[in-house]
């Protein structure tokens, strides 16, 4: 009976130390954290920056020749820099070990689609008045609307899954569905090149195009390395 006890005793107390360690780690933890919610908040104010400049130069008279014109192309600039720094924080969060950095891509994200949906709004209604007749004679004579368009509606899928909530219903397919922001992102990029193709203007595009493949070369180097060293485990 004797030996018993301190059998019980001693697993209790060694079951005891690991409890006492997680919770003091606990607020340790919490502590390295605190950065994060004013970091959240400071990128959230900074987001804002496109559509108030696009506000501040309407006010004060300042969006040029042609208003639509300047806020369709600042619009879908920033929907393609939201694109590519969403899909920069995999990568960071690799190379620098921060995992909280991923509590920063669903807000991006959202963002992204928040411009493109403005980018999007300008050309049906202040470009075209919601003519369904024009906007179709646009899809046939101008390509890049077409895959410009095709890049919007993958992204409306994506937004509507963003809340933990849908992930956790979703389950794996959840993270099946989000891949389909790399398709998006080509999309975006052939949009906007083939857009400044007819005005012999592709610095930027073959800029962005560099930022975008790199980050998905990035994606398809780590795939194909976890592949061979599975295989070598195998």
């Amino acid at each position: 009976m004797t030996d018993m006890q301190t059998t019980v005793t001693s697993q209790g107390s060694g079951n005891a130390r690991p409890a006492k360690a997680a919770s003091a780690a606990r607020p340790a933890a919490r502590k390295g954290e605190r950065w994060i919610a004013p970091a959240k908040i400071a990128v959230f104010i900074a987001a804002w920056y496109p559509l108030a400049r696009i506000v501040l130069f309407g006010l004060t008279d300042r969006l040029g020749a042609n208003p639509i014109e300047f806020i369709t192309r600042s619009t879908g600039l920033w929907t393609l820099v939201f694109l590519c720094i969403t899909l920069a924080v995999t990568p960071l969060r690799r190379l620098t070990g921060v995992n909280a950095l991923l509590r920063f891509r669903r807000m991006l994200g959202l963002y992204a689609f928040f411009y493109a949906t403005l980018h999007f709004t300008t050309y049906i209604w202040f470009d075209k008045w919601f003519d369904v007749a024009a906007m179709l004679k646009d899809v046939g004579k101008r390509p890049f609307i077409t895959v410009g368009f095709a890049a919007f509606l993958l992204l409306i899928p994506l937004a509507a899954t963003s809340p933990r909530a849908m992930a956790r219903k979703l389950g794996r397919h959840w993270q099946q569905l989000h891949r389909a922001i790399y398709a998006i992102a080509g999309l975006a990029i052939l949009h906007f090149w083939w857009m400044k193709a007819g005005k012999h203007d592709l610095i930027l595009p073959k800029i962005y195009g560099a930022i975008v493949i790199a980050l998905l070369g990035w994606r398809l180097l780590v795939w194909v390395r976890g592949r061979f060293f599975e295989r070598q485990r195998l």
